[in-house]
């Protein structure tokens, strides 16, 4: 199911496109109206090639999703952080998405951990259950990421499940002894980097409990990996996850000449890559590979990496007449109207003894904000409805822009969760409050449907639902 774009929908995506990338943008090829339409063709003969074969998961963003490595488990589930623990790499793939030359901090989600305990404390404080390591290469600093990796097991044990992204150039037995005895869970290797040798891998296999390879699935070395898969299988790999390519301003001049096509979208990725990756998962399947293969496409990354995001940082800043919505927004409902008719309601709330923490009246009377359990007891004569979305985000320090909290991760260490309006406030009168309450407020809630919805109800659909399907070629 792919979740249909309005053209106007279509057009702002274009436009975001042609400026992060200027000038440079028209060496790029796009999709005409016609490769589109064949390149659709196409995806839709392999995904019904794959049908009860390969298990589609996240609202038909990822699959194969019947044997996803725990890590991935964790990732759809929205439980994970990743730590990056130094910004340098010692290869230098054509693909890599930026810079990777400076050592750094370790970071998450722009904010650094100078030492292990913080780092631990964040991981409790904010409820995940997995962690990972991951660069630049975490192999440059050894003792840096053991030190991490130490620290998260010593206090979670098994109920932090660890892994680690390496090129496995620096891969020796003694270093995957000491990471084993560390206590990382799974290991994971982009043989891409090193023209997709094994040798580095098979040092991790017995001492590391999961071995995983992840690599960009790459068109034009589609033979190759396909007989990769074989060898990986008997080299006693349990997975391999695939990606999508994504253009960056940093990797475009390495991109740009290689002949790709290109689709518009969030961020400008690569037609050629997720078609070769549904054929990779078809081949193994039907020879009967004994390797699991998952495509992680960016749309997935998109959604559901930053959805989990915003849902683990909303409570700290969402007001208890507001609502947190399935794609997770911060969702505020608010009548406006004259003084008599906000009055009128107010009364009539406190008349049904509806909750006081359900509503809220602002300082000059003319708005109140409702929770949607309210709806029923609302009368909207004489009144519109205000629809406003929020997000949340982690910052290092106080911006003094929008409201925030602090979250003390320790006597010297905090993180700020930030809340930002993501929109202008939708108006919405008459007959067009019913139809939101109808689409957005249902009990059970409506999923995202595979049909264009008319504005406003297709903007706020964005806030409203996380989109399904795979992304639409146009």
């Amino acid at each position: 199911m792919i979740t249909g774009i309005s053209s106007e929908g279509k057009a702002r995506l274009v436009e975001a496109n042609r400026s992060e990338y200027g000038e440079r943008y028209d060496r790029l090829a796009f999709l005409g109206p016609q490769q589109a339409e064949q390149s659709s063709a196409r995806r839709r003969e392999l995904l019904d090639a794959l049908a009860g074969k390969a298990l589609v998961g996240c609202g038909g963003t990822k699959l194969d999703c019947s044997d996803l490595s725990p890590g991935c488990r964790l990732c759809a589930e929205g439980s994970w952080s990743c730590l990056f623990v130094n910004g340098r790499c010692n290869c230098d793939c054509f693909y890599c998405p930026a810079s990777q030359d400076d050592i750094g901090l370790p970071t998450t989600n722009t904010v650094d951990f100078r030492t292990p305990v913080d780092y631990v404390t964040y991981l409790e404080r904010f409820g995940f259950r997995g962690a990972s390591m991951s660069g630049g290469e975490p192999l440059l600093t050894p003792n840096r990421t053991l030190a991490f990796i130490e620290a998260i097991k010593k206090r979670f044990g098994a109920d932090m499940h660890v892994w680690l992204y390496t090129n496995g150039t620096l891969a020796t037995p003694d270093l995957m002894k000491r990471l084993r005895d560390a206590g990382l869970d799974e290991i994971r290797f982009d043989i891409g980097a090193t023209g997709y040798r094994l040798d580095k891998l098979r040092l991790a296999v017995g001492h590391i409990s999961t071995v995983t390879v992840e690599i960009p699935a790459i068109a034009e070395e589609k033979e190759l990996l396909q007989a990769k898969m074989v060898e990986m299988a008997e080299a006693g790999v349990n997975y391999l996850n695939l990606h999508q390519l994504r253009l960056t301003p940093y990797n475009f001049e390495r991109l740009a000449p290689r002949g790709y096509t290109y689709l518009h979208g969030d961020k400008v990725t690569v037609l050629d890559s997720e078609l070769t990756a549904l054929e990779l998962i078809l081949h193994g399947r039907l020879r009967g590979i004994p390797l699991p293969v998952n495509y992680c496409s960016f749309v997935y990354k998109n959604r559901y990496q930053n959805r989990a995001s915003r849902r683990r940082n909303a409570p700290y800043l969402a007001k208890d007449y507001e609502q947190l919505t399935e794609n997770g927004y911060i969702r505020t409902l608010t009548l406006i109207g004259s003084t008599k008719a906000i009055a009128r309601q107010r009364a009539q709330l406190e008349a049904l003894n509806a909750a006081r923490e359900h509503w809220s009246l602002s300082n000059n009377g003319e708005r109140l904000s409702i929770h949607p359990i309210l709806w029923p007891l609302i009368d909207f004569t004489g009144l519109r409805l205000l629809i406003g979305y929020a997000t949340a985000r982690q910052l290092p320090a106080v911006s003094y822009r929008n409201p925030f909290v602090a979250v003390k991760l320790g006597d010297r260490k905090q993180v700020i969760v930030e809340r930002t309006k993501v929109a202008a406030d939708f108006e919405l009168q008459d007959e067009e409050i019913g139809r939101f309450a109808h689409t957005f407020l249902s009990s059970p809630p409506l999923s995202a449907p595979s049909f264009e919805l008319e504005n406003p109800f297709e903007d706020l659909a964005r806030f409203e639902w996380t989109p399904r399907g795979l992304q639409e070629y146009f």
